[in-house]
């Protein structure tokens, strides 16, 4: 009678303890979706591993201007750029997984440790992705001064000088460099990348004859185009660029298997809540599809890219497999 007894309290117990700890999960829950919902309700750091002016800078700022809007709260733009994108990237790696420390990054994210050495993140592990935010279409171009109008005119250039072609390269596996790769190795001319931290850089470079050309973000480049300090010899993307009508695509120009896409995305540190990243992608995609947000990038040239969480999760798994093999097919791989 008294095990029976003893058996009675013990099984209450049991489930008074139960409740009490579900009560107490359930709290932890409501308390991280409150914590996710009130996001944001401090400053918010963005970290753009590139040079200002480039596509990667100027596209952050456009879309969380219109974020900021809507919370209230202030989005920092910080620009890191340095070690070929590995020191912005980094930092974002190994800051608090919170929701207030952000990365945005070309799709270089998934190539540049495809060819650097001992590169100190790593895409899939160290990162969760939010979602793509734009598709910026990559022009080729080169100083008027230089004589040559089309592409089939610079490829027959560079293989009549072997080597002597130089290229450059915001940053080395960064989607400018890996594009002049691909048109290079399709076309088979060989030439000399020249790396900078930016676009802008990049662009000065070719306008004054230095560099010979530059495969670049659209958005830095447009108002050069239109101004003709720069001519466009055709654009990376499967189809012509909204923007620049008149310029084919290299393939059109005669080149197959040389079209290489370009996205500007952000991502958070991957032990981020997930609740957290919901919250971050519901209010940059509200940001994204504002109609001021569509006419700033109707004027960059670039288009909107959206994506869950979960599906960019698995695209950028799929890239870092196809970075290695596209790095390793360029005798790119690790080499820097």
């Amino acid at each position: 009678m008294r095990s029976a007894t003893m058996l009675r309290g013990f099984g209450a117990a049991s489930v008074v303890a139960g409740s009490v700890a579900f009560g107490s999960v359930l709290a932890v829950v409501s308390a991280g979706d409150a914590y996710a919902q009130q996001w944001p309700t401090k400053t918010v750091r963005i970290i753009v591993p590139f040079a200002p002016g480039s596509a990667t800078d100027l596209v952050p700022r456009a879309v969380f201007e219109q974020v900021q809007q809507q919370t209230g709260q202030t989005f920092v733009i910080e620009n890191r750029p340095g070690g070929g994108t590995t020191t912005g990237t980094a930092a974002v790696a190994k800051s608090d997984p919170d929701g207030y420390t952000m990365l945005v990054h070309s799709n270089g994210f998934v190539t540049t440790p495809a060819i650097q050495k001992n590169v100190p993140y790593d895409p899939v592990r160290d990162f969760s992705g939010v979602t793509p935010l734009a598709a910026v279409p990559m022009v080729l171009v080169i100083s008027p001064e230089k004589k040559i109008k089309t592409l089939k005119e610079l490829v027959a250039y560079a293989k009549a000088n072997p080597g002597k072609l130089n290229y450059a390269a915001a940053g080395l596996g960064t989607p400018p460099h890996l594009t002049m790769e691909r048109l290079r190795v399709a076309a088979g001319f060989t030439g000399q990348v020249v790396p900078f931290k930016g676009a802008p850089e990049a662009l000065t470079e070719v306008i004054a004859g230095r560099v010979d050309v530059y495969f670049s973000p659209l958005p830095p480049a447009v108002q050069l185009i239109q101004s003709g300090q720069l001519i466009p010899l055709a654009v990376s993307s499967v189809k012509r660029a909204a923007a620049l009508p008149n310029v084919p695509t290299t393939t059109e120009s005669g080149f197959p298997n040389s079209d290489f896409d370009f996205y500007s995305s952000l991502f958070v540190p991957k032990k981020t809540p997930r609740n957290v990243v919901a919250r971050i992608h519901e209010l940059t995609v509200k940001g994204l599809q504002t109609p001021l947000m569509k006419e700033r990038f109707d004027k960059l040239g670039v288009e909107p890219l959206i994506m869950t969480p979960e599906a960019f999760d698995a695209r950028i798994a799929q890239e870092t497999k196809i970075a290695v093999e596209l790095a390793q097919a360029t005798g790119l791989a690790n080499s820097q």
